[in-house]
């Protein structure tokens, strides 16, 4: 029986974090967690979880007491349009993030750390590719001349090439994704970091029947949404691959933001119409393109948006039902 794999999770308190350690769990690893605070909606699987700020680099160096054999990077000060594209928070995003970045992967490289993972954005992705809703462009090579529409993923393209170059002036071993607009049960629907899918389910469940949901701008803008197992499952055959990336994980399967709440407001069985008003938009379109991590790593996302949707907007309703039920109680 070979040696139990160590493994460090940042950002282990997150929605695809905590998801992670579960799956990482199955498989066998032993687990430390570092992040903020503990999951919000279910009890953490790790063997250790560290509440700590990564911005420290003291907490950071406490961290990494061991040559662990994988680290997966997914802190960062993130969220939805509503938190991203106000430009409220940029100073906090910009400065958060890339602390986090700069500590941990000097950190891991002078601890020994063997292998890296990076949680890169399509955020990195040129505005310029991305005005037509019809026709985005975001194949890996297209990121360059760069033109991000948010400081969020200025920070994402500025991190992913400082990991890259730990690899090469220092051989650090790194794997890089560009993760496409993740989202599933446990991820935050409330409180303006949720972002589409989430935001979505939370107006649908909420709305009397015959009522009305509002949506930002006209509803035409168009993305691409994948259900976390599959992220999770590209992610862990990245990092067992040779291929560095960075590579896109996300689906191929583009959808308006109307059609993505009509499609919700059928999975509720619910008769709603749909109001649109003022609000942060981010690009027109965006949509992965998934040619490279076909050919890197002989695999691509398969599941159907409908499929996790149902699944997603079953656990939010249950939250918005039991959020109600508890305000009612204290009221």
């Amino acid at each position: 029986m070979g040696k139990q794999k160590q493994v460090l999770v940042c950002g282990a308190g997150g929605f695809i974090g905590s998801h992670l350690v579960k799956r990482l769990k199955n498989e066998g690893c032993w687990i430390r967690g570092v992040d903020l605070k503990y999951p919000e909606f279910s009890k953490t699987e790790a063997d250790e979880f560290v509440v700590g700020d990564l911005r420290n680099p003291a907490v950071c160096k406490n961290l990494i007491d061991r040559a662990f054999d994988e680290v997966y990077q997914l802190a960062a000060d993130m969220g939805g349009a509503g938190y991203l594209f106000m430009g409220e928070h940029d100073s906090d995003v910009l400065h958060n993030s890339a602390m986090i970045n700069l500590n941990m992967v000097d950190t891991c490289y002078k601890g020994g750390v063997k292998k890296i993972f990076y949680s890169s954005s399509a955020c990195i992705y040129p505005e310029y590719n991305q005005m037509d809703p019809s026709n985005p462009k975001c194949s890996e090579e297209s990121a360059y001349p760069a033109a991000p529409d948010s400081e969020y993923g200025w920070e994402k393209l500025f991190s992913e090439r400082m990991y890259l170059s730990y690899y090469r002036n220092h051989g650090l071993t790194v794997r890089i994704a560009r993760f496409h607009n993740i989202f599933g049960p446990e991820g935050t629907w409330k409180g303006g970091k949720e972002k589409a899918p989430a935001a979505l389910c939370r107006k649908v469940a909420e709305a009397i029947d015959g009522g009305e949901i509002e949506i930002w701008g006209d509803g035409e803008q168009t993305r691409s949404f994948l259900y976390i197992d599959e992220c999770l499952e590209g992610t862990r055959r990245l990092i067992d691959s040779d291929f560095i990336g960075p590579v896109n994980i996300g689906s191929e399967e583009m959808i308006t933001i109307n059609n993505l709440a009509k499609m919700i407001i059928d999975i509720a069985g619910k008769n709603l119409t749909i109001k649109h008003i003022k609000g942060p938009l981010g690009v027109r379109g965006r949509n992965s393109d998934n040619r490279l991590i076909k050919e890197k790593l002989g695999w691509k996302p398969t599941m159907q948006l409908r499929t996790g949707m149902e699944v997603t907007y079953k656990w939010i309703k249950k939250q918005c039902e039991e959020y109600q039920a508890k305000a009612k109680k204290e009221g």
